[in-house]
């Protein structure tokens, strides 16, 4: 012991010795060059080309070099991420309590950190922790966030269920799209003069209000369900069926009119919509069956890392491939999830690994860029505040009054009926990404992409409530059959 312990003295000695000969020898070096150019060295800092020297100022205090430190892209990146995800479980939570998805205090939270109410009561605050110059590093979380929480979405579309459901599925959803798209397009008469950007075709701002109208939020309303205990039940099963129709048909109406909005004339949409149905049918009829027969063939592998690697490898090629044909990522990775195979096993590990991330860490994040987007202070007015009810009006209307009246006609009673349509009124996250969508095309500008985002909230909000009352109804026509003796 006592040799090595001399040993390492010696190395430490003999090093620290030559380092600090070293770094001596190279101050005189640096003070000669200095000196010798002085006038050089101040035209290369005014010109920026060179960094200030330590000697030029004073040093800066602790705290002052703690919070330049701070503003650094990733200092900063990690700082927003801590508020936002804190902000978005403690809201989540307490959205749970009071008997609505977390998804709503989430959305909340997002948008209590944006100018609406954080940039109202303090701005600087506000403006150090969202600088408009630092959002880039957060937005790319919050697209890879929701690319994979689109994977997951693919992945719960039951095809299988969706052929034993098809005969009401196809007629409720599709009437739960028609109805709000066309009272959609319909309302873009109204406000497309006020509203719409300048320069905007009114086809293009048209179609996209109508499909914002009819978006149903898939996942959410699997949750609801799930909470209910409704899953298994002939309502909970159809409403999945006809929610899983209607995002398929929402979507594909979303690729048509974003290709529209991104092709120049009709000629590039016309290209951009076949290539991105030769796309769909090459994943669905190539590739889907052969996931299959390469998961069948090794079993071994389904819940390995090497599959994980593979996985998230195709779900990004995928959504390269959209991106590329010019609809947008999101697709891709949606029929990236439509097209795993149809194992329990697999499924469940996928959902368990990638929703579990996305969810808990990168979608708070998306939901906060949202936030930040959405400036409610913009509906400064009356007429402004008429405008956001009318759209949320027109929404509710077109959505659960079209989902009712089919769900009736296909033989189902009228408490089912009600209910079916509160549920197929969910719009949730899945809404929030076409919004964002519409934003970044430029279709839809700060005021109505504000009231777009209240118009989601407000019909998420009550689809709890709605289905309490439903069962309510329920009970308490079961309590006056009992006492009547008639058969509940």
């Amino acid at each position: 012991m006592p040799k090595n312990l001399v040993f390492y003295v010696a190395v430490l000695a003999l090093f620290g010795a030559g380092t600090y000969a070293v770094l001596t020898y190279g101050s005189h070096l640096q003070t000669a060059v200095a000196s010798s150019a002085p006038v050089a060295r101040l035209a290369a800092k005014s010109s920026g080309a060179l960094p200030a020297h330590p000697a030029d100022y004073a040093a800066p205090g602790i705290a002052q070099g703690l919070v330049d430190n701070l503003k650094q892209p990733l200092a900063l990146l990690f700082l927003q991420v801590i508020v936002i995800v804190l902000a978005a479980r403690g809201l989540g939570s307490l959205a749970r309590r009071l008997g609505q998805p977390p998804v709503i205090g989430e959305m909340i939270a997002g948008i209590l950190l944006g100018p609406s109410l954080l940039g109202a009561l303090a701005p600087a605050a506000q403006g150090f922790l969202f600088p408009a110059g630092g959002l880039a590093p957060l937005k790319m979380l919050a697209q890879i966030g929701v690319t994979l929480f689109l994977f997951v979405v693919g992945i719960e579309l039951d095809v299988k269920h969706l052929r034993e459901k098809a005969h009401a599925a196809v007629l409720v959803s599709h009437a739960s799209i028609v109805a709000p798209f066309f009272l959609g397009s319909a309302f873009a008469l109204v406000v497309y003069r006020s509203l719409a950007p300048a320069g905007l075709h009114f086809t293009t701002f048209a179609l996209f209000i109508g499909v914002s109208m009819s978006i149903t939020a898939f996942p959410v309303l699997a949750r609801i369900l799930e909470d209910r205990r409704l899953t298994k039940t002939h309502l909970g099963s159809t409403a999945i069926a006809c929610a899983a129709v209607d995002d398929v048909t929402a979507w594909c109406l979303l690729a048509v009119v974003v290709a529209l909005a991104k092709a120049s004339g009709l000629g590039g949409a016309a290209l951009t919509i076949a290539l991105t149905l030769a796309f769909v049918v090459f994943m669905l009829r190539f590739v889907r069956p052969r996931v299959a027969q390469a998961v069948a063939r090794r079993p071994q592998i389904r819940t390995g890392t090497g599959l994980l690697a593979a996985i998230f490898s195709f779900v990004f090629a995928s959504a390269l491939a959209t991106e590329v044909i010019g609809i947008h990522a999101l697709f891709g990775a949606f029929l990236a999830g439509v097209c795993m195979p149809p194992d329990a096993e697999l499924r469940r590990f996928l959902r368990e690994r990638v929703e579990t991330f996305s969810s808990v860490f990168l979608l708070p994040l998306f939901f906060a860029f949202t936030g930040l987007r959405t400036e409610v202070g913009r509906l400064a007015d009356w007429r402004s505040w008429a405008l956001c009810a009318g759209v949320i009006a027109v929404a509710i209307t077109g959505k659960l009054g079209g989902s009712l009246i089919a769900a009736r006609w296909t033989g189902m009673g009228w408490a089912d009926s009600f209910a079916l349509g509160a549920l197929m009124n969910t719009r949730g996250l899945v809404e929030l990404i076409v919004l964002n969508l519409g934003y970044d095309l430029g279709i839809l500008p700060p005021r109505i992409f504000a009231m777009l985002v209240l118009m989601a909230l407000v019909t998420t909000c009550m689809t709890g409530p709605l289905l309490a009352g439903v069962e309510w109804l329920r009970r308490g026509e079961s309590a006056v059959a009992a006492r009547s003796g008639a058969p509940a």
